[in-house]
């Protein structure tokens, strides 16, 4: 029989526990009882603190992104060279995320996601003086490497520290806290740039970012089921191997990166459309309509409610027809249809995310911080291949060839998730037959 799950990585060692010399012990209690609930002590700071680092991740990761016109205007570039200000911060990560979401292991999830916030935070100030693309690139680049300690740890915190039937809505927060940092980075940077230059809109973002990296670590509470550990190379590949090859978790992987694929095409193109006819739209409004974030906020943190009445297929499947919905409907030359479109776009997305992102936490009985940190990487890669393929689309074909990637993605996310609907009943009536012999 396996050792029971202690949500740390089969990818370190760690030292036996000693056993009790008293010859009457008391009655063990379960490591649930000690874990953080709502209405519990402790688990609204842990909330408030996780929201304000995903508002300083997200407001960071996609602080260019609103901003690409003026920067394509400013710098003289093409918008898909323009879109490398996001994909590099974004690929970056996906590439670092698996080896810091290991450290984290040693040095411990509250450390990693401090470290991750201040650095970050460091660069960012740094980044409004970037001298061309090539410099803002690079600068961008270092930053995603940074944020990389923070959203896999983040996952693994939650998982360690939170009872296992409020850990959707607890991660739904922590996503809610990316879709405000998202909204309010874009209009931060919208209406600062309007008056001042992309230059100092980067800047504000820099200073919010440092603002909420300070809440973070005076509300974070002390983990109290974490153990550090010494990590082995050759264990994490292997845990990493063994995740991989779980046919569940690339399921997971590859509806995460398809969602995100979608969300990272449609908001670093939207700025193009807007700006031209027949909108013809001002930065500062164009950064403010980043709003429908807030949509965002909404459907992740009711994903719980979703997977409680649909289950986790069905509740990715209304994320998959909203999406769906939104892309066909922002086909229109009405700027009203269009926002509409970028609601339902952004509730699908947040709502899949959340529902995908929790899952994994749920699946992996072992190396839980490295099958986040997994699930992170093909999420980040997807935003990347979106960036970049989706300019590339905007430029081939206008805002229909972007939403033709859109829909491309969206109808594999449902064939991934019908396969698995299919392939639960067959092992269903396989159970059922059994049975009856």
């Amino acid at each position: 029989m396996p050792p029971a799950d202690t949500g740390a990585s089969d990818v370190i060692t760690r030292p036996d526990a000693s056993a009790s010399s008293s010859p009457t012990p008391a009655a063990p209690s379960s490591p649930c009882d000690t874990k953080l609930a709502p209405g519990g002590p402790g688990y609204r700071r842990m909330s408030f603190a996780l929201f304000a680092a995903g508002v300083a991740t997200f407001a960071l990761l996609y602080s260019t992104q609103a901003l690409l016109p003026a920067i394509s205007a400013d710098l003289g570039v093409t918008p898909d060279q323009a879109s490398w200000t996001v994909s590099a911060a974004t690929g970056a990560l996906a590439v670092a995320v698996v080896p810091l979401s290991a450290l984290s292991e040693r040095f411990g999830r509250r450390a990693m996601m401090t470290a991750a916030l201040c650095v970050a935070t460091l660069v960012s100030l740094l980044v409004p003086f970037a001298p061309d693309l090539g410099w803002l690139i690079a600068l961008r680049a270092v930053q995603g490497v940074a944020l990389a300690g923070l959203p896999a740890s983040a996952m693994a915190f939650l998982a360690e520290e939170v009872r296992p039937k409020a850990l959707v809505g607890a991660i739904g927060l922590f996503v809610a806290g990316n879709a405000i940092g998202g909204m309010s980075g874009r209009i931060v940077t919208g209406w600062v740039a309007q008056a001042w230059g992309w230059r100092a809109g980067l800047a504000a973002v820099g200073l919010m970012a440092m603002v909420c990296a300070v809440v973070f670590r005076l509300l974070i509470p002390k983990a109290r089921h974490f153990t550090s550990a010494t990590v082995s190379p050759r264990a994490l590949a292997r845990t990493v191997g063994g995740h991989l090859s779980d046919p569940l978790l690339r399921r997971l992987y590859a509806i995460g990166a398809l969602f995100m694929t979608v969300f990272g095409a449609v908001y670093t193109v939207i700025g193009y459309r807007l700006v031209e006819a027949p909108f013809s739209l001002p930065q500062g409004v164009v950064g403010s309509i980043f709003l429908v974030y807030l949509v965002g906020t909404v459907s992740s943190a009711a994903a719980g409610k979703l997977v409680g009445r649909l289950g986790r297929r069905g509740a990715l499947y209304l994320a998959v027809g909203t999406t769906t919905a939104g892309l066909l409907l922002s086909l229109t030359e009405s700027l009203g249809a269009v926002l509409l479109g970028l609601v339902l776009i952004t509730a699908g997305f947040f709502a899949g995310h959340a529902v995908a992102s929790s899952s994994v936490s749920r699946a992996a009985k072992t190396g839980r911080a490295q099958a986040s940190a997994l699930y992170q990487t093909a999420y980040y890669l997807g935003s990347s291949l979106g960036g970049t393929v989706g300019a590339l689309a905007y430029n081939w074909g206008g805002w229909d060839g972007t939403v033709v990637l859109g829909l491309v993605a969206m109808v594999s996310a449902a064939s991934i998730t019908l396969y698995a609907t299919r392939k639960a009943l067959v092992e269903r009536r396989t159970l059922i037959v059994a049975a009856r012999r």
